[in-house]
């Protein structure tokens, strides 16, 4: 995949821990609470970024994923900066990717119910498409108009997905590996110049 050029800083954030990534299972676009570790490590990403950057935070542009575990990070990311939890953006194509059917259930009970499909999701996790849900491809194809439409420096708040396919298109890691790369709860990613780096 041929990165993206973007031309203004992004400052990444996952949303903090969930009851269901404790337990393992498949979230997608199903609206789970964060827990209380969760909610700690978004208040902790924030303090982090205000030791970053100060009160140059207060100028760039927040927006979040519309589901409630992002929505509530930011806030809490915000009053960690030292900012008011209000005003931020949503944007629906920010949520994370679908994986349709198999949302709720865990990877062992995905491969119970059907092996050769998950089977297949681990010859390439990139493009295949479970069960009525995305491809990391069709993720990569709703995020780029997105991505595109930034106007300046931007803090954003959404999902592991996401923050993986923004890797490919804005960093040029290789589809092949981007679906398997870790997204720190916790600590914010920034993406500028082509590469990406932890804070």
């Amino acid at each position: 995949m041929q990165p993206a050029a973007i031309r203004h800083r992004l400052i990444f954030i996952r949303h903090g821990e969930t009851g269901w990534n404790v337990e393992s299972r498949l979230q997608g676009q199903q609206d789970i609470p964060m827990n209380g570790r969760g909610r700690d490590q978004a208040g902790a990403v924030g303090r982090a970024l205000a030791g970053w950057r100060g009160p140059e935070l207060a100028g760039l542009d927040f927006t979040a994923s519309p589901l409630g575990r992002t929505m509530e990070t930011m806030r809490l990311a915000r009053a960690g900066m030292g900012l008011a939890p209000l005003p931020f953006g949503t944007d629906e194509r920010l949520k994370e990717l679908t994986f349709g059917s198999w949302e709720g259930l865990t990877w062992d009970e995905v491969k119970a119910l059907d092996l050769k499909s998950a089977e297949a999701r681990e010859a390439d996790k990139w493009n295949f498409q479970p069960p009525g849900g995305e491809s990391y491809e069709m993720l990569a194809a709703r995020v780029l108009p997105w991505l595109q439409s930034i106007e300046a420096e931007t803090v954003v708040a959404s999902h592991g997905g996401v923050a993986r396919v923004l890797m490919a298109l804005i960093a040029g890691v290789p589809t092949a590996i981007a679906p398997a790369q870790n997204i720190i709860q916790g600590r914010a990613l920034i993406f500028e110049a082509g590469a990406c780096r932890w804070l």
